[in-house]
C-alpha cells in the first residue's frame, strides 16, 4: 500500500485524482494545517479492515483445526434442583 499525503486544498481541487489513487494504490491521508486529518480509502479496503466480522462461536465452528483438546467435552446433565424455601 502506497500512502500519499494530500494537503486539504489539493485534495479538494483534485478530489477525483485522490479517489482514483485511493482505489488503485491504497489509503490516502489528507492533512489540515500540516496534521493528518482524514484517510480516504476504497470500499473494498474498508470492508477488509473494518467490515462485518464473524462471531467467536462461528469462527470456532468453522475452524479447520481440531479444537476438541482446547474446548474439551461437556457433560450433559439434567437441571439442578434448587430449594426456594
Amino acid at each position: 500500500m502506497i500512502s500519499k499525503s494530500w494537503q486539504l486544498q489539493e485534495a479538494k481541487s483534485r478530489f477525483s485524482d485522490l479517489v482514483n489513487t485511493a482505489m488503485t494504490l491504497g489509503a490516502q491521508t489528507v492533512t489540515k494545517h500540516g496534521k493528518p486529518a482524514v484517510v480516504v480509502m476504497s470500499v473494498e479496503e474498508y470492508d477488509r479492515k473494518f467490515g462485518k466480522r464473524k462471531s467467536l462461536a462461528t469462527a470456532l465452528r468453522t475452524c479447520p483445526e481440531n479444537l476438541s483438546e482446547l474446548i474439551g467435552t461437556r457433560k450433559k446433565r439434567g437441571a439442578r434442583n434448587i430449594n426456594l424455601s
